[in-house]
């Protein structure tokens, strides 16, 4: 079971950037692709990017491409998301999520929150106008 923990979140101006870490320990962290999403008050859970752990895919949203990075840190164990450029509709909780073995890594499949597990707790995004 891999355990993932989030950290970075907080408010920022609209414009802005903050970066945003996800912590992983458990199982070996390699043979996982990590996932980020994201949700508003009263809205669904949304894609925000996926990467491929080992071979270093990595999808984007269309709304935050071009804007958002997604990187990882093999000797930290820590998958990053550089968010640029933010916007009021940015404000989300962040949640980082290990794609489930078996999975394959589509942009269709990780799209889908319901194919990852080991989701951690969350961070609060808020971009103030």
């Amino acid at each position: 079971q891999v355990q993932l923990v989030e950290s970075g979140g907080g408010l920022v101006q609209a414009g802005g950037s903050l970066r945003l870490s996800c912590a992983a320990s458990g199982r070996t962290f390699s043979s996982y692709a990590m996932g980020w999403f994201r949700q508003a008050p009263g809205k669904e859970r949304e894609f925000v990017g996926a990467i491929n752990w080992s071979r270093g895919i990595i999808y984007y949203a269309d709304s935050v491409k071009g804007r958002f990075t997604i990187s990882r840190d093999n000797a930290k164990i820590t998958v990053y998301l550089q968010m640029n450029s933010l916007k009021p509709e940015d404000t989300a909780t962040y949640y980082c999520a290990g794609l489930k073995l078996g999975t394959p890594f589509t942009v269709a499949a990780t799209t889908i929150p319901s194919n990852f597990g080991s989701w951690g707790q969350g961070t609060q995004v808020t971009v103030s106008a």
